[in-house]
Parts: structure tokens; C-alpha cells; sequence
């Protein structure tokens, strides 16, 4: 029973990971690329609209560097579980 509780924990845990990184992809693809566009594009990020920036680079950044975390993150969880390569 204890090995079947440590993959239910194991697995809960993995799904909160995955929730807030899409959470955060979203707020950032979405909602900073298009519902809060025009209150962004008062700001300019090297020469662009900060706006159009997020739209068109912001979301793609955003989802490189949250894969590189959930990947650190993950090989975090494995080694407190036990369950590392």
C-alpha cells in the first residue's frame, strides 16, 4: 500500500507542477500577448511595442524557459522520490 500511496504523492505533486507552468505560459501567451495588449504597448522593449513583443516573442521565450524549469523541477521530484534514473 505504501508503494501505491508514494505514486499517488508523486503524482499529485507532478500535476501542481504542470498546472502552475501552464498556468504562467498562458498569463503570458494569452493574457500579456493579447487581452492587456494595449495598456503593454505604452512601453517599448528595443525599439517594439512590449505589447506585440510578448505576442510575437514573449510567449515563445516564456515557453523555453518554463520546459528548462519543469525539467529541473521534475528531476528535483524524482530524487525525492526515489524514482530517478
Amino acid at each position: 500500500m505504501q508503494q501505491q500511496d508514494l505514486a499517488q504523492r508523486y503524482w499529485h505533486r507532478n500535476l501542481q507542477i504542470i498546472i502552475l507552468y501552464l498556468s504562467i505560459w498562458f498569463l503570458v501567451s494569452f493574457g500579456a500577448g493579447i487581452l492587456f495588449v494595449d495598456q503593454l504597448n505604452q512601453y517599448q522593449l528595443f525599439g517594439y511595442k512590449i505589447g506585440y513583443w510578448f505576442a510575437n516573442q514573449g510567449s515563445i521565450l516564456s515557453f523555453c524557459l518554463l520546459t528548462i524549469a519543469y525539467s529541473w523541477r521534475m528531476n528535483r521530484l524524482d530524487n525525492e522520490f526515489d524514482v530517478h534514473e
